[in-house]
């Protein structure tokens, strides 16, 4: 506490009493707690790296900041978990012994989609109810909700129907709201094909620690009941991989890319009599940054990864369908850039068509099956627009080596401001 040092943090506006302040939480959401501290002390964040103590920052920044004050900032840090030391090993061991002591991950981003289902349906009962009682009420409201989705998302199409199960589809991991045009797009279709044996989910590790391939151990809990892991998968790939594929697996515990494509395959496969399909979930690095290799040279490589699954899978036989949970182009101010996206300036248009350029530009690699000219493209441009996919799709199209890539929508979701847009795509690999 007297030599703080501060964890990965988002910062972020909010209003506390009509006034502006600053928000901060974890960037890699181990701790979900949150505070607001004045917009002024931004200054002070980056001299909290451990290398001086109160005494020295308060001196060093002066401006009226005293000890008293200082020290009220360190507590609300620590208290959150934003700070390493004591307080945040607490939460770290407290999250690694609850993942370890389930076979199964609980529902994380796919409950508050729950939640919103439940609280339409219950009205004012919905505070008193547990989270059972929200499940239940939520379960038929959700699958309505997704044949809603997946009737507007195939209603014009020419193509309503696969005639069979593809080795692989694309779909997104945005939130429901704005993505279910394209989760519709693509498992909509499969309503009718045989279900695979087995699915496999590749996703994007948005705030976890693995510099390579992390695998998960688990199967996944959600309102439709237990998607259970494929267990055979997991150990030929343990076999041929090591523990190191499942080093860092509690990147899983808060990782929304591979769960919520849960609740679609039970919708759409299970019921049939059969069961739902067992599955496998995998991170994937992003092969930009260091040719494909962990970022570190320590971690399990994309090529070593497809490898082993590619063996893995032809051991096992039956039928395999690979989920690639990709997100494309993340545009507009909250992502750095200087222009908002929203409006009918000749500004704000031509932005929004850079974005869009740019991902048939590179969608053409993926339609035409060339994943190491895709990622040769992103590392001479430097991945312009912040695909967050990269990875997932490539390790796709080396493990299922498609003869054809169909787009089946595209489409971009924007706030009304134009501060975020963010697009993605439905695309099926046969």
């Amino acid at each position: 506490m007297n030599r703080p040092k501060l964890r990965q943090v988002r910062a972020f506006p909010v209003n506390v009493q009509n006034q502006q302040a600053m928000g901060l939480s974890d960037a890699k959401q181990i701790s979900d707690k949150m505070i607001a501290v004045p917009m002024a002390f931004q200054v002070l964040l980056p001299l909290l790296d451990g290398t001086r103590t109160i005494d020295e920052i308060v001196t060093q920044v002066g401006r009226g900041l005293t000890r008293p004050i200082l020290e009220g900032l360190v507590a609300q840090l620590d208290g959150a978990g934003l700070l390493f030391g004591p307080t945040f090993d607490a939460i770290v061991n407290k999250m690694k012994a609850a993942f370890d002591a389930s076979p199964i991950l609980p529902p994380a981003s796919t409950a508050q989609f729950t939640d919103a289902v439940a609280a339409q349906v219950l009205g004012e009962g919905f505070e008193q109810a547990t989270g059972e009682e929200r499940d239940r009420a939520a379960v038929e409201k959700t699958r309505e909700i997704f044949d809603q989705w997946i009737s507007q998302a195939l209603e014009n199409a020419d193509n309503p129907s696969f005639d069979d199960l593809p080795k692989a589809i694309v779909a997104p991991h945005l939130d429901y709201p704005r993505g279910w045009l394209n989760y519709a797009s693509a498992y909509g279709r499969m309503r009718v094909v045989d279900p695979p044996d087995r699915i496999v989910i590749l996703g994007t590790n948005h705030f976890g620690e693995g510099t390579g391939v992390v695998g998960c151990d688990k199967g996944y809990q959600t309102l439709f009941g237990t998607c259970e892991l494929d267990q055979e998968l997991a150990s030929k790939l343990r076999a041929k991989l090591g523990d190191g594929l499942f080093a860092c697996r509690y990147d899983h515990e808060r990782e929304h890319s591979i769960e919520l494509h849960i609740p679609w395959i039970q919708h759409v496969f299970g019921g049939r009599g059969t069961g739902t399909p067992k599955v496998f979930g995998a991170l994937i690095h992003d092969p930009v940054v260091n040719s494909g290799e962990s970022y570190d040279g320590k971690g399990i490589g994309l090529d070593a990864f497809v490898a082993a699954l590619r063996a893995s899978l032809a051991e096992l036989g039956g039928t395999t369908l690979i989920v690639s949970s990709a997100d494309l182009s993340h545009a507009g101010p909250a992502f750095g850039d200087q222009q908002p996206l929203a409006g009918e300036s000749a500004e704000a248009e031509q932005a929004r068509n850079r974005v869009i350029q740019t991902d048939r530009e590179f969608m053409e690699f993926v339609r035409d099956n060339k994943p190491d000219e895709l990622v040769a493209s992103m590392a001479w441009q430097q991945n312009p627009t912040r695909w967050c996919s990269v990875g997932n799709l490539v390790a796709t199209l080396k493990t299922v080596l498609p003869a054809e890539v169909e787009i089946l929508n595209y489409s971009g979701a924007m706030d009304q401001q134009g501060i975020t847009f963010v697009t993605s795509a439905a695309m099926a690999m046969r």
